[in-house]
Order: structure tokens, then sequence, then C-alpha cells
């Protein structure tokens, strides 16, 4: 009926458009079909999708101007209503009726006041979030919270009987029961006192209402799993205990779900294994356990804890690969010619008997000839030697099909045990970490492609090729620098875009050319076609490596199990209708966890800055706008000049070589621009700092006030008595 309706209501030339008509052209003429039909238009106007005009004609909502779409808040008050893909409307602030930021809103088209177009909220068709963290306050009468989100500016009243212990300096997470005339909330849970250690960061948490514990049923499956594999199933698999089979992982790390085995056969090629826990094997497809993990998509890892996907009895347990246990595993055995081509390959179902767990930072010193780690590791010294030689061949290879290797900084916040931040430091990526990348690449690839041409149903890692707009702009900022980039844009490949990464490394700029190319890509997303991946140069593409901490592998590995080692082909329909709905939601849980972490990752860098506030520090400016320019520190934390701190000229934003330009002087201020700041500002919950220039000289000075004939007047200093009558210079003094 819904489609029918709407299929109608598109017809322009159809004129019989009032209720008794539309219920007498569907039939709909009895007393109760009649009332149901009422009923299901009203939904149908509810729901935003149809419109009534002044003479009670039903319309599609576009037909008259309107359109639906979910808010977009700026903290500064006015939003944004995308309606289509490339089509989005303005809100100024006294146009949002009851809207607030992620609801699905009715709008009106309204003449513009600009170049954008411009709507007004006519109705909330559907409310985004209900639920809000934020602190405990005192009114005059009732306790209210103040929302920790800049977006939600409205205090949210709660009077004692739903105060639920909460005290004032608390931080909880509110739940909204009614809007009008104010908005009235139920505090569904006490975070804890706002200067409690981890506060902080749990309000982060609960703000993208993620759980942190388990649900009871989930503690009650995984009681019955035991600490030891079930030997009974040794016999259904490939017994690889007496193989040398080696994890390398970080110093604090405890959920251990890759392994290595490496020889050289007789013919020379390489022999590589990647033997991946087996977590499918524990975690049923409907139980549970698997419900969690496709609600949690992936672990979220913060600076001082992390959120795991599975409970730590899988994912610090029986599914991570501790040495000396015996634990269940898929292993992808591969073997890699000296051109480093996978020429043949298996994936088994295998039990492994791990002989060492190595660090980095050890497999590091090995690499580099440390006499006493060699000496302590004598046993598996050639190995890693070996490793290195086949990451070497590995790496070789995807340079040459073109595969960009961003190699930005990324920054490690270091909290003592009170949470407070202790030091920001930039990670190093060592050898070995290099070498554990390729392998997972490789095995990744391989798992892909293997099951590319089996043409089964699949969930794939893709990456899709920038958007024109985007490389556009790229082009034009990096030309400038010196690099350019050949061949048309439209159909660009990624060695064109890898060549100008490479050939930045060992410049100032370096850092800024791969940050604005990391920009300009898509978001890399999980999807049941094998799109390919741009950013990796390949062809097929998955992950199968990390099923502890991240649902699609474990979802591959069932895929493993159901087609390779179960070969129950009767699955294919079922998977054929979930595999899109999975790989939507791991994407999207993905995005969740990285805005999480980048939050948590920005706040406490603030509150570092905090620290060090009137201290000087050298940076790179690394992002230009409108509004003034961000400048990177050298461990990574980034603070901004804004406009109004720039006294020595009134500065132009040039869009199109993204710069500052100073309207008198001519001077300018351009990515990767050396300069000195000091900072001035940090807000730990917003998770931003301000600095200044330092040594920067106001150009224009201090007007004077001086006396004519009895009458006050204003001089710009230049010479007494003197009026200033130059426009520009007045222009520049308005706007200050």
């Amino acid at each position: 009926m819904k489609e029918n309706i709407i299929k109608l209501l598109e017809d322009q030339t159809f004129t019989y458009r009032k209720i008794d008509e539309l219920a007498q052209y569907f039939e709909m003429t009895s007393t109760e079909d009649y009332i149901q039909f009422i009923k299901f238009m009203n939904q149908l106007e509810n729901d935003g999708l149809i419109i009534r005009n002044k003479m009670n004609e039903y319309y599609l909502i576009n037909q008259l101007q309107f359109y639906s779409g979910i808010i977009e808040m700026n903290k500064r008050g006015f939003a944004f209503v995308k309606v289509d893909e490339d089509r989005e409307f303005y809100i100024h602030e006294t146009n949002l009726k009851d809207a607030y930021d992620k609801d699905t809103v009715l709008l009106e088209k309204i003449p513009s006041r600009g170049a954008r177009e411009e709507g007004r909220v006519v109705r909330v068709l559907k409310r985004g979030q209900l639920r809000y963290v934020g602190e405990v306050k005192k009114g005059k009468r009732d306790y209210y919270i103040q929302v920790d989100d800049s977006k939600f500016s409205k205090p949210i009243f709660v009077d004692h009987a739903h105060m639920h212990g909460a005290v004032l300096g608390h931080k909880v997470v509110v739940e909204i029961k009614t809007f009008k005339p104010q908005i009235k909330g139920n505090i569904v849970k006490v975070i804890g006192h706002r200067n409690d250690p981890g506060v902080d960061i749990l309000s982060i948490v609960h703000a993208h209402d993620v759980d942190i514990e388990f649900p009871k049923e989930v503690y009650e499956q995984i009681e019955k799993i035991p600490d030891e594999i079930d030997f009974q199933d040794i016999s259904n698999r490939v017994d690889l205990r007496n193989e040398v089979i080696v994890t390398i992982d970080g110093d604090d790390a405890k959920d251990l779900d890759d392994a290595i085995s490496l020889k050289r056969l007789n013919n020379g090629n390489y022999q590589l294994g990647v033997h991946i826990a087996d977590v499918s094997y524990y975690v049923k497809e409907g139980s549970p356990l698997d419900k969690e993990a496709i609600k949690r998509g992936t672990s979220i890892y913060l600076v001082d804890r992390v959120i795991p996907m599975l409970p730590h009895k899988l994912s610090n347990g029986i599914c991570s690969l501790n040495p000396q246990v015996d634990r269940y595993t898929i292993s992808c055995i591969m073997e890699i010619d000296s051109q480093g081509n996978v020429v043949n390959h298996d994936i088994i179902p295998s039990v492994i008997h791990s002989s060492y767990r190595m660090t980095y930072q050890n497999v590091n010193k090995i690499l580099d000839g440390d006499k006493n780690v060699q000496a302590e590791y004598q046993d598996v010294v050639d190995l890693f030697f070996l490793m290195q030689e086949l990451a070497t061949l590995l790496r070789r290879k995807r340079d040459k099909k073109g595969a960009i290797d961003f190699d930005v900084n990324e920054a490690k916040v270091i909290v003592d045990k009170s949470g407070k931040t202790e030091e920001v430091i930039l990670r190093t990526r060592g050898k070995s970490d290099k070498i554990i990348e390729e392998f997972m690449l490789c095995a990744n690839e391989t798992v892909a492609e293997h099951f590319k041409w089996l043409e089964l149903p699949f969930i794939y890692r893709i990456h899709e090729h920038p958007k024109l707009k985007k490389l556009q702009q790229f082009v034009s900022i990096v030309k400038p620098l010196g690099y350019t980039v050949k061949g048309s844009l439209e159909n660009i490949y990624p060695n064109e875009l890898s060549s100008i990464i490479e050939a930045s490394k060992d410049t100032e700029e370096h850092t800024i050319i791969a940050t604005l190319l990391l920009r300009c890509m898509q978001k890399a997303r999980y999807d049941e076609q094998c799109l390919g991946h741009f950013g990796l140069a390949d062809e097929y593409y998955t992950h199968f490596t990390s099923p502890i901490r991240r649902y699609p592998d474990l979802l591959v590995h069932r895929l493993i199990r159901t087609y390779l080692f179960e070969q129950k082909m009767d699955s294919i329909s079922h998977y054929q209708e979930v595999i899109p709905y999975l790989a939507e939601q791991s994407s999207n849980r993905e995005r969740e966890a990285i805005d999480i972490e980048r939050e948590v990752t920005d706040m406490k860098m603030a509150e570092f800055m905090s620290y060090h506030i009137g201290e000087e520090f050298e940076g790179m400016i690394s992002s230009v706008t409108q509004f003034g320019f961000f400048v990177e520190l050298e461990n990574t934390i980034d603070g901004l000049v804004h406009m109004n701190e720039l006294k020595d000229d009134y500065y132009h934003y040039d869009e199109k070589n993204l710069m500052l330009v100073g309207e008198m002087t001519g001077k300018t201020y351009k990515l990767s621009d050396k300069v000195k700041v000091r900072v001035i500002s940090c807000d730990k919950k917003e998770g931003t700092i301000d600095f200044e220039l330092v040594g920067q000289k106001t150009r224009i000075k201090k007007r004077k006030t001086i006396h004519i004939n009895d009458k006050k007047l204003k001089t710009n200093g230049k010479k007494k008595g003197k009026i200033n009558k130059s426009r520009r210079q007045r222009k520049f003094i308005r706007k200050r």
C-alpha cells in the first residue's frame, strides 16, 4: 500500500488527492477500511513522506518544496540538513524550532539570504538522541544536567525522584523524557564525580552509548567455555605443535591473535605460515556472544584501557596464542617465490604450540645486532633475519604495484595511575612492526583472492577511488610545492599518488603532504562485493588476521569454516542475506570507535598542554582555514592560531591555495611554514588548544582620545589631532 500510494502521488497529472478520493481510488470504502486508510495516511504524514496543502490535498513532500533529513548542528547554533548526497540546506538558529543534533526533521525551503539554500524546520519526525552525558548542577529550584556535548546547549532538568543517588558534581547519563514545555530527564547511570580518576574518559565512552560491561547472558555462556582446548577436535586439524611458531606483539599486549612460522624450502622459495586464533570455534553464530560481538563490532583502544569486543576469558585466555600452551588456529600457509609472489597456498584448521612470546622491541634489538638479546633468543635469531628478508621482498612488490605508504606520525599518550597525562610522545614503527604488517597484508590478500574465485558470499575490505573534487584540491595545493600528478585525475592510479609521497620523504613538508592525501581519500569500509583496495593497490583484500578484536575477521573465519572445512553449501543463501547488514554494521562501529579514540586522545592532549600555558614551542602549519590556521608540534599535538590573534594585519583566506594573505603587508601563512607559538588556552572538554604567534608586532597602534573644540575624537596615533581618513584603515579597525 505504501509503495502504491507513493507511486500514485508521484504522478503530477493525478488530481484526485483528497482523502475521500484516495480512499475511493484504493477501494477502501467500507467504514472499517476507511478508518484504517486514514490511520495509514496519518502515519505516512508523521513519517515525513507525504504532506497536505491548504486544500487538504496530499502530495509527496518535495512536490511542495518540503524535504526531510538529519540535522547536523554546529556548536555556534546554526545547522545543516543533508537531503541527498549532493544537496543540503542551511538552517539558521531562529528556524530550528525544537530540533536538535541528529534529529530527523521535515523542513520547508525558504528564500535564501546568501549562496546556500536555506530551510526552516516544520517539525521533528524522529528524535536522533535521547541520552546525553553531563554534569549535575543546581538551579534555583531543581537540579539540572549541563550536557558535555557542545551541540546541545539546553539544560536538562531532573526532579528529586529521578536523581537516583546523583549529587552535585557527578557526571551522569541522563535520558530525556519530555522536550516541552521544558526539557526534563531521568538519570539512568552515575559515572562518578567529575574529579575522580578515569571519569573524563568514561564520560566520552558513555556519550557514544558504548557498553563497558557485557550482558548477563554472555557471562553465562563463557562460563561453559573451558580454559584449555578440547583435545577431541585435534583429529580434525593439522597438528603444527612441533613447528617453530612465534608471536610478535607490543610489550603490554594480552590478546595475541596472530603467530608466524617461516622456513626456506628446497626450491629456494619461502613457506610463510600466518596462524590466527580460531575464535569462530568458540563464538557460534546466533549465540549471546555473537550478538554482543556484532553490536560492538570492534575493540576500542583508549589511553588507559581497552573496551574489548569479546570478554577477557576469550580475548586474553583460550583465544590468545600465549606461549607454551596448545591453541586452536586457522592457518594460511603460503609458498612465496623470490619476487614476492604467492605461488601456492592452503587455508587449514590447525593446532599450534607457540614457542616464544616476542615483543617488537626485542625483535628490533635482535635485528639491530644486540648481542645480549640475541643470546637470550639464540634458537630463533636466524628466523627473524629470514623474516626481515621476506618482508623486504613483499614490501618491494607492494611498492612496485603502487601501494601508498602514508607513513604519518602517530602520538602515544602516556597517563599515570590517576589518569593524568604525563607525556605525549611519537609512536615509533621499527623493523619488526613492518615485518608483521607485510605478513598480515599478504595473508589478507591471499584469503580474499581465494574466495573471490570461489564466487561464494563473502565480506571484503574495500577502499574506493578518491573523489575527483578532493583530488583536484590536493593537486592545486602540492603543485606550488613542486609536486605534480601526471595523467587524468578521473582515472588516476595509486602509483601516481604514491610517487608524490615517496618524493616528499625526508623533506619538511612530507607530513603535510601525506596528511593532505590521506584526507582526500575515501574511508575504507566493509562490503559484500570485492571492489578492490585503492590505497594498497590491491584487487583483492579482506580482514582475516584479527578475529579477537574485529567482527569482520571473525565472520571471515566463520565463512572459511562453513565453506572449506565443513563444506556446508546450503548456507549460501543465508550468508547472501546477512553479510550486507554485517558489513554495514561493522563499518559503522569502526567509525564510532575511531571517533571515541580520537576524542579521548584530543582531550588528553588538551589536558597535557594545559600544564604548559605560557610556554613556547616550534611547530609547522598543518591546516589553514577561514578562521585561522593549525600548528602541529613535533609530538603531533596541534592547536589553533585564530585569525583574531594575527594582529599585524587583516588577513584574507585564499581557499584555492590554502593560505592566509595579509591585506596591507602581503604576508602569507601557508602549509608547511615553520612558526613559533605560545600556548594561551586549552579546553579539556572540547579537546582544543589555542596558540598565539611569538614575536608578532601589532601594526596598527592603539588609537588615542584627543580633544578638539571640546569634542572627543579618535586618532590612529600617528599625528596628534589628525583624524584617520583612510578607508582601508577604517575597514581594518572595524573588522578587528
